[in-house]
């Protein structure tokens, strides 16, 4: 009897230890998942001279976060957001990137900072089977859903391009126009865009700059010589600032069009009056500049999704810059809760991935639909051209959508969706 006891004791232990070793765990299963969290990560230059600007972005995307959370999370998941300072270097961003998924074992990477920054991670990501979502540096390499299926791209800057492009063709036929580009994959991609739409013949002159560079005069006095009547600049922020005072300096009076990473007007008037030391001037300097914006412009107080972002700056941000860069953490933290609404309670890697190839999210923020298939990962479709007066951005005609290659461009015409009540998407219908 005894001997028969031992051997059930033993025989139902056995049992129960097989049973827990089979059962499925989160924090097994899929790193950075728990019954009660999900950890991601990102990398962002919060020591580099852009920071006080893009440092906004991580910021604003844990705030909105916040709000989630505050309101029971996703699922019953809190969502904890771990970013990193990279500096904007693409060896440190290596080294941060893995640190996050080795160490930290975050269960993607959200909106990680800088077309080459981010490029030097993209290929160990996708190698870990990580998901790459969102990346903020407006490279068309990021959409190669064969090579990088894990890799989901934001916008495009060869999208911006041709949309620039279209519009410069359309409003300055005949007119001559010259370029003033970043030497590297953002300003490149852009440079792209807009040649496939501007006629070659119409293109005078083709400036560029290597980041670090403090002084575009040279430049600028070579686009004085050819003439130009437009002068598109994929730039960021401080170099359009740099081109601006050299043009005045110049007595240039060539239209100014730049993309959308360096024409928030708050950013750009407070660097100008910074340089001139008069608030009139540095204001005055970016009027009539002509741009795009993917994302509904912050200016646009009235817009219910800018409401949302307004909320949680003041809730979670009081007294820091409510700004182009705020909006963007907020827009990137919204498409992320948005995804995990629609993946469910069974969260892993690759059922986020199957969520986000099934398309159909909503564009949140955006002003065009996003471009997400098995064969897409580009992000929104397209964008929509825009003009500063005064202090804010005013969008002109109709969003307009495109592709990466040879397709027209064209108006988006359907209506926009508005933001729930609550500022957080809800977990689609059941049945």
């Amino acid at each position: 009897m005894a001997r028969r006891s031992w051997l059930a004791c033993a025989l139902a232990f056995v049992l129960v230890a097989a049973a827990a070793c089979s059962r499925p765990s989160d924090e097994s299963a899929t790193p950075g998942v728990t019954d009660t969290t999900v950890t991601i990560g990102s990398h962002q230059p919060l020591s580099h001279p852009l920071a006080p600007a893009w440092g906004q972005l991580p910021l604003a995307a844990k705030a909105y976060f916040d709000h989630v959370n505050a309101n029971g999370g996703v699922h019953g998941r809190k969502i904890i957001f771990t970013y990193r300072d990279d500096g904007g270097e693409p060896d440190n961003s290596i080294k941060v990137v893995q640190n996050l998924v080795e160490k930290d074992k975050v269960f993607a990477i959200l909106a990680g900072w800088g077309a080459d920054s981010h490029a030097a991670v993209i290929d160990y990501l996708n190698s870990r089977k990580v998901p790459d979502l969102i990346p903020n540096g407006g490279s068309a390499r990021f959409n190669n859903p064969v090579k990088l299926p894990y890799t989901f791209g934001w916008y495009s800057s060869l999208r911006e391009g041709k949309i620039l492009g279209d519009y410069i063709s359309k409003a300055f036929p005949g007119k001559k126009v010259a370029y003033f580009y970043q030497r590297d994959e953002v300003g490149e991609s852009g440079i792209k865009g807009l040649d496939k739409v501007i006629p070659p013949s119409s293109v005078v002159a083709r400036e560029s700059y290597l980041l670090g560079e403090t002084d575009v005069t040279a430049q600028m006095r070579a686009i004085h010589r050819a003439k130009a009547d437009v002068i598109v600049s994929f730039s960021l922020t401080n170099y359009n600032v740099l081109l601006r005072l050299a043009q005045k300096k110049l007595g240039n009076t060539a239209r100014l069009v730049l993309v959308s990473t360096g024409s928030d007007p708050t950013t750009l008037s407070g660097l100008l009056t910074s340089a001139t030391g008069d608030p009139a001037t540095g204001s005055s300097m970016i009027q009539g500049i002509i741009t795009n914006a993917w994302l509904v412009p912050v200016s646009d107080t009235s817009n219910s999704w800018i409401v949302l972002v307004k909320m949680i700056h003041d809730r979670y941000l009081s007294g820091r810059p409510l700004d182009r860069y705020t909006e963007m953490g907020v827009a990137a933290a919204y498409l992320f809760v948005e995804a995990l609404q629609r993946t469910g309670r069974n969260l892993t890697r690759q059922s986020l991935v199957d969520t986000l190839e099934k398309g159909g999210l909503s564009p949140g923020l955006g002003l065009t639909p996003l471009d997400y298939s098995r064969t897409s990962h580009a992000g929104y479709a397209g964008a929509q051209i825009g003009v500063i007066k005064g202090n804010a951005i005013v969008l002109q005609g109709k969003p307009m959508i495109t592709d990466d290659g040879a397709g027209p461009v064209v108006p988006y015409t359907a209506p926009l969706p508005r933001p729930p009540a609550s500022g957080i998407p809800p977990p689609p219908p059941q049945g």
